[in-house]
């Protein structure tokens, strides 16, 4: 069965209804493509790239970055990009029509991060996009499988473990937690941002949004801890269908003797785990070496780079990309 093609003005943009295969993720949901529209992500203009096969809508929001050089939708924020579903059957083959209708619209296509390239770069392969995908990133994540909470901190390292119980019985760290927005508390992770080692917020107004939008559906997680009764550590999480995204933390460096970063890890986990019932946690993307000691898999980010030969704009780049491809085989 083919798909139409067709691109119907009252139905061009990605509706709230459509889900991506798996587990649920806040960076599936249209609403989040909407805020990045609205906060200046959206490059010369949005796309919701699309296709039909029967009742099955595929959908992959892109931006343009330059004329004929089509991006999705991301930014820093985001943990992964992959295409959406509205209907069940017939999905490899919406996706296909998706992937062939983008041919008659653009020269080049570059996807990043994916977590899963294999349905993306089989329905670019079999719509005539020339297709390569590389390595280029790291996710760390807990699978957490049947183990309850004190049977995944058991199996974490004796340092990690010896760091939380010594620093927790010297009682001098405070920790709150709190499942909904609350302007003071974000006013305190603002400031301990600013404090930290981590470079300048990146658009600090797009993540208040998220998070307001996040409490607004019963997501939202934050822990903010205190010393002597001023804040000196905070992270973000959110939660859903299963899983806890940890999207940003942050300490105070002249605290790190207390480990307030720590002890508030400890606390989020023990309450998405024990409270929320997640089955997984996702630390984002970066391979940062603490992570390991918190997670258990650690599986590779793609960068899914789609040339079109009927373009002669993509001839030039696509043999660029092959050249590097070829040059680190060699090494």
């Amino acid at each position: 069965m083919q798909g139409n093609g067709e691109h119907h003005a009252n139905d061009e943009r990605l509706p709230a209804t459509a889900r991506a295969d798996g587990f649920a993720s806040p960076f599936d949901r249209a609403a989040w493509f909407d805020l990045l529209a609205a906060h200046g992500f959206a490059g010369l203009g949005r796309i919701d790239a699309r296709g039909s096969v029967g009742a099955t809508r595929a959908w992959l929001p892109l931006r343009v970055e330059t004329p004929g050089n089509f991006v999705g939708l991301t930014n820093w924020y985001s943990f992964s990009i992959r295409p959406l579903f509205e209907g069940d059957a017939d999905r490899d083959a919406a996706l296909r029509a998706l992937a062939t209708d983008l041919r008659q619209r653009a020269a080049r296509l570059t996807l990043y991060p994916v977590i899963n390239p294999d349905a993306l770069t089989a329905a670019l392969g079999a719509a005539g996009w020339w297709v390569r995908k590389t390595a280029a990133g790291d996710r760390h994540w807990l699978d957490l499988g049947e183990m309850d909470h004190d049977a995944w901190w058991a199996s974490r390292p004796g340092a990690l473990r010896n760091t939380v119980q010594r620093k927790a019985k010297k009682g001098i760290v405070d920790i709150q937690l709190l499942t909904a927005f609350d302007p003071g508390s974000w006013a305190a992770y603002e400031q301990i941002y600013a404090a930290s080692w981590k470079p300048e917020e990146g658009d600090p107004a797009l993540l208040r949004a998220f998070a307001e939008i996040e409490s607004e559906r019963g997501t939202f997680r934050m822990g903010i801890a205190r010393i002597d009764g001023v804040p000196v550590a905070a992270q973000f999480w959110t939660v859903e269908d299963g899983t806890a995204f940890i999207h940003k933390l942050a300490h105070v460096e002249d605290s790190l003797k207390a480990s307030p970063g720590t002890l508030l890890s400890a606390a989020l986990f023990q309450h998405v785990i024990e409270v929320d019932g997640v089955k997984r946690v996702d630390f984002g993307t970066g391979n940062d070496g603490y992570k390991r000691d918190w997670m258990n898999r650690h599986d590779p980010l793609w960068r899914i780079e789609a040339f079109n030969p009927s373009r002669i704009a993509a001839w030039g780049p696509a043999l660029k990309a092959y050249a590097r491809s070829v040059s680190r085989k060699e090494k």
